[in-house]
């Protein structure tokens, strides 16, 4: 569900038919005595097997808009990632804004060429026109910024909730390491994961098109307009339109009409309500609301909208409702849906009883004497998911996919086979020395060192503890990459490195989201860095160009990144604290929320306690066999029927993990994702291809790009001044319904709910 904007259904590009072969994109040199046998049809179908060695790569354009793009797209996720809405741009955006841009620059720049004092060096500041491949590095330097660093999280819950410090510099080296070390497990794999032709990566192909559809010469349809003309009508109007949404009528993120009717019930709200209850017949009006959480619905595929959506009913409208009105696990104490963590009373969790702050170590006598800690069932049941759902990718995998996966790892490992984009980028560019991945892992590993056993060891975690979460990002990066690169499904580790570290260290809330982030953050990137250089594999870019602009791309976005966080956590009073915020204020935080309640329940408390013996969850763990069993049936149905193709498309990852966002993301996000998603990739798309072909993913990026304009300027002339706007019903960003979050047990007692008795 992450990184969603690269997701297509293969039909949109089937439906092209390119030949390769014959058809050229700018700035490409045909290469006649190459054969296309890439042994995988959509690889042939959309990646040309044509390169122009000379084409100049990292000019003066490329460092200008790659940096700028990396660091707008870095400032603006984190801005947006503390929201009540937290909208992610990705890449997508700057590789359409750059395009007029970069061609404007070629236009009005001098060729004038200007030497590096004290060196032999020397630029051109207009190298010729815009190329093809100056706009894949820039892209890549805006995909550094576009991914979020997992780290920042940690200082986030440190100030804001634990309402600790930690030292600015320990805190910017740990972004930096924790985002620089995948580089030494992708050096370790990339001949494996990059260089074999089996290994394809779907969602590079994507890029692939949409870089060949932005180069093609485009003439306006007659009545209608180009791709930039419409997407620059997106843009000014979803840019004008967010001004209602953000600060006019912050209400419309969420209605939910069921609340305004039973103003006094308790259940009603709970089923109605968008935001804090199972959200039946909410809806929004506003894009930032569709887009977040689960990304752009426009860039997902059909067949994966169907599999969340059926995941989100199933779990909401029948699991759930089972669960909290048969009063499982004492359900009906707490509020339905919450992310928060409770005591037996129902009231929040007072970590204060349980946490010394000044050690930041368990308290087990004061635990003793106070409270195990209480999930609301949702949260409890999200767990079980994520459980279930690591296990279900991986039977999943090996079921369906097992077989391709081992001869193909069988003819890789024995270079049995190089395809035409192989041989090219063998023949025309050297690689990048082995030495450069293994001295960089040298010095990131020092730095990670430093960062936790320095600065009087803030971080909690020793020295052993780094070198065993990296033990595990080694050993899962190349199964989870070999699973991405072909079926673009990636299981992540967070939850198994927070169970493995919370049982092995308990009771060091820092040590265990430290650990955490160095074993599942290393692999995500090193998965990211494959990635791209599986996509300048494809678009011929020389690998030391490509090594260089992610290795500048990653250190400046985990700074703007590390930079943004902290200037907005000093700078903005109760962030992260709703109740104590303005009416209508955005910054909630539902995410590093979520982050803190698990730094509480497998750091403070500790796994044992809660999914152990000596907890009340212990049944969840059968989510574990649950989730392996579950791919099961629907892989013998697919063997007795071959003729049921429709079968195939029912993934039980994805089912099973579907409602995995929630508590995080609100019911009100799946209604208004799934509405929009099923309207363009299953209506607009069956009835409309050509316009969908056309302008799907140029529409998804107007309206990013719209929004994050607009709440950034409502943010610098209004919002910084305190000036809130008009007070009316409309102005808050709930959705009325203040009952949603009771308990509905007798003799509990909460602030602003009824008491039953």
């Amino acid at each position: 569900m992450e990184n969603s904007d690269n997701s297509i259904d293969p039909e949109s590009y089937h439906s092209k038919k390119l030949d390769s072969s014959n058809e050229t994109a700018e700035g490409y040199a045909c290469s006649a005595d190459e054969v296309n046998d890439s042994p995988v049809e959509e690889v042939r179908l959309t990646v040309p097997i044509t390169d122009d060695p000379t084409l100049p790569c990292l000019t003066f354009r490329t460092w200008v808009l790659g940096i700028l793009s990396c660091i707008t797209l870095a400032f603006l996720n984190q801005f947006f990632g503390y929201r009540q809405s937290p909208l992610s741009l990705t890449s997508v955006s700057a590789q359409i804004v750059v395009l007029p841009i970069g061609k404007l620059m070629a236009a009005s720049l001098p060729k004038k060429t200007l030497k590096i004092p004290a060196t032999s060096w020397s630029f051109s500041l207009n190298p010729g026109p815009f190329n093809l491949k100056e706009h894949v590095l820039i892209t890549i330097f805006a995909n550094s910024g576009s991914n979020s660093v997992y780290a920042i999280s940690i200082v986030t819950i440190v100030k804001a909730f634990y309402g600790g410090q930690l030292h600015p510099l320990a805190a910017l080296l740990l972004a930096q390491s924790t985002q620089m070390l995948g580089y030494g497990w992708a050096g370790i794999f990339r001949k494996f994961l990059v260089d074999s032709p089996y290994m394809w990566w779907p969602s590079n192909l994507v890029q692939v098109s949409l870089f060949r559809a932005l180069h093609e010469v485009e003439i306006r349809p007659r009545g209608g307009v180009t791709r930039l003309q419409f997407f620059l009508i997106v843009l000014i109007s979803s840019f004008a339109y967010y001004i209602v949404p953000n600060y006019l009528f912050p209400s419309i993120t969420a209605l939910s009409f069921m609340c305004w009717i039973w103003k006094s019930s308790i259940t009603a709200q709970q089923i109605g309500s968008g935001l804090n209850g199972l959200g039946l017949g909410s809806f929004a009006l506003d894009w930032s609301t569709a887009a977040s959480f689960l990304g752009s619905p426009l860039a997902t595929p059909g067949f994966a909208i169907i599999n969340i959506v059926a995941s989100f009913f199933i779990v909401a409208y029948i699991v759930i409702p089972i669960a909290y009105w048969t009063n499982a696990y004492e359900a009906k104490r707490f509020p339905l849906v919450s992310a928060d963590v409770f005591d037996a009373n129902g009231g929040l969790y007072n970590v204060s009883r349980v946490l010394n702050y000044t050690t930041f170590e368990f308290n087990q006598q004061g635990y003793d004497d106070y409270s195990k800690i209480n999930l609301s069932i949702f949260f409890v049941l999200c767990y079980g998911l994520s459980f279930a759902t690591l296990a279900a990718t991986l039977s999943h995998v090996a079921l369906f996919y097992g077989r391709e996966i081992w001869q193909q790892a069988k003819a890789s490992l024995k270079h049995q086979f190089e395809d035409v984009h192989t041989r090219l980028m063998k023949k025309n560019y050297d690689p990048v020395p082995q030495w450069w991945f293994y001295t960089l892992l040298i010095l990131v590993i020092g730095l990670a060192m430093v960062t936790c056993e320095g600065f009087g060891r803030q971080l909690q975690l020793p020295y052993w503890g780094i070198l065993l979460a990296m033990s595990l990002a080694l050993l899962f990066t190349l199964p989870v990459g070999v699973i991405t690169a072909t079926t673009n499904l990636q299981p992540g580790l967070n939850v198994i490195t927070e169970l493995i570290i919370g049982f092995i260290y308990p009771g060091k809330p820092l040590a265990n989201v430290a650990f955490k982030t160095y074993g599942y953050t290393s692999m995500a990137q090193a998965i990211m860095f494959l990635s791209d250089f599986k996509l300048g594999h494809y678009m011929k870019i020389p690998p030391k160009s490509m090594f260089l602009v992610q290795l500048v791309g990653t250190v400046i976005a985990s700074s703007v990144y590390f930079g943004t966080a902290w200037w907005l956590l000093y700078s903005i009073e109760n962030i992260c604290h709703p109740s104590l915020l303005p009416e209508g204020s955005p910054w909630t935080c539902p995410g590093d929320r979520v982050f803190y309640s698990a730094s509480i329940i497998w750091g403070v408390v500790g796994p044992l306690r809660i999914f152990g013996r000596l907890g009340h969850y212990a049944k969840i763990n059968y989510f574990f066999l649950i989730g392996i069993l579950a791919p099961v049936p629907v892989w013998l149905l697919s063997r007795h029927f071959p003729e049921k193709k429709w079968i195939k498309f029912i993934n039980m990852p994805i089912i099973i993990g579907g409602a995995g966002a929630i508590p995080a993301a609100k019911a009100v996000n799946y209604w208004s994702w799934g509405s929009v998603g099923i309207f363009f990739n299953l209506f607009v798309y069956r009835r409309f291809k050509g316009w969908w072909a056309r302008h799907n993913y140029v529409l998804s990026a107007g309206l990013d790009a719209g929004v994050a304009f607009m709440a950034i300027l409502t943010y610098f002339t209004l919002e910084v001044k305190d000036v809130d706007g008009i007070k009316w019903w409309g102005s808050g960003i709930d959705d009325h319904c203040p009952l949603a979050h009771c308990p509905t047990v007798p003799g509990i007692k909460v602030e602003g709910c009824p008491v039953f008795h």
